[in-house]
């Protein structure tokens, strides 16, 4: 019997399930995870430079054998810039998100759970940043300590964790009166334990979903930084300043391999984790879980 017993598998999880059977999630997640192998592989592989200028290929080069998406006004390979840039916009999108649900996740915890001056103090937080337009609040911090990778992931991570905040605190609000939160209580459980082990595994759930929302809309904002010149700068490269020659009519209208490869890209990954965040969305969704 124990040997039977052993040789069990644990059932899968129902939301894992579902996920699966998600066709649109399912694409976007194996988009993405070849987009993220290709900007990390190909540059090694095909020993990709994107900072050298082929004088030989010129300025706005059109895509040749040499170089298949052409150069760009300084004579730079645009296929490895799109893929160093691929790297540094995913980085960013999948940073700052990670920022967002550090800060976002504790400060729902402690405002939904305790209360009192807690709640007083991070929910008028949430006013307050919830009363600037997000990309104008960005562009004045990156202004104030000046564009560069770093600094353009730091102010969208802060910058993002309301929401996510938000869904904690509405999560904890409900959770903290259940009778097994007042058992434990009762009983004369840690504030720290009932939290972290009975009421954040609750409620973090839709959280997940909104993660996958959230880089999404931090690769679009880094790109918008960028092409506004408030993002990363070059020579380093990012789908944002990529499409930033685009300014110029000529470029733009007689040039198009030169933006629109990184456009391209953003509207795919940005459809992709939109799939993603819905395939989880309706993954943990109460309403449709088998008991």
């Amino acid at each position: 019997m124990r040997t039977a017993e052993k040789g069990r598998h644990k059932p899968t999880p129902q939301w894992i399930i579902k996920f699966r059977h998600n066709r649109k999630a399912m694409i976007g997640t194996w988009v993405i995870l070849i987009m993220i192998l290709c900007v990390i592989i190909l540059p090694a592989v095909m020993h990709l430079d994107p900072y050298t200028t082929d004088v030989s290929a010129g300025f706005y080069a059109s895509p040749s054998r040499a170089h298949i998406l052409g150069t760009d006004d300084v004579g730079r390979d645009l296929f490895a810039r799109v893929l160093y840039g691929g790297r540094v916009s995913l980085f960013v999108g999948l940073a700052s998100a990670a920022i967002s649900v550090a800060i976002g996740i504790p400060l729902g915890l402690l405002a939904g759970y305790f209360r009192g001056w807690f709640e007083i103090i991070i929910l008028r937080l949430i006013d307050i940043f919830m009363s600037f337009p997000g990309m104008v609040l960005n562009l004045v911090i990156v202004a104030v300590f000046g564009p560069s990778i770093a600094t353009v992931t730091i102010v969208m991570g802060v910058t993002g964790w309301v929401s996510i905040a938000k869904m904690i605190y509405g999560n904890v609000l409900s959770l903290r009166e259940k009778e097994y939160i007042l058992s434990a209580k009762a009983i004369g459980e840690k504030s720290s334990r009932i939290l972290f082990s009975e009421i954040l595994p609750n409620a973090i759930t839709p959280v997940w979903a909104e993660i996958a929302f959230k880089v999404s809309g931090a690769v679009l904002t880094e790109s918008s930084l960028s092409f506004l010149g408030m993002g990363v700068q070059a020579p380093q490269a990012s789908w944002g300043n990529i499409i930033y020659l685009a300014q110029n009519i000529a470029v733009l209208t007689m040039r198009p391999w030169v933006w629109m490869p990184p456009g391209i890209c953003i509207v795919i990954v940005v459809i992709c984790f939109n799939y993603i965040g819905e395939g989880l969305r309706d993954a943990f969704d109460p309403r449709t879980l088998e008991a």
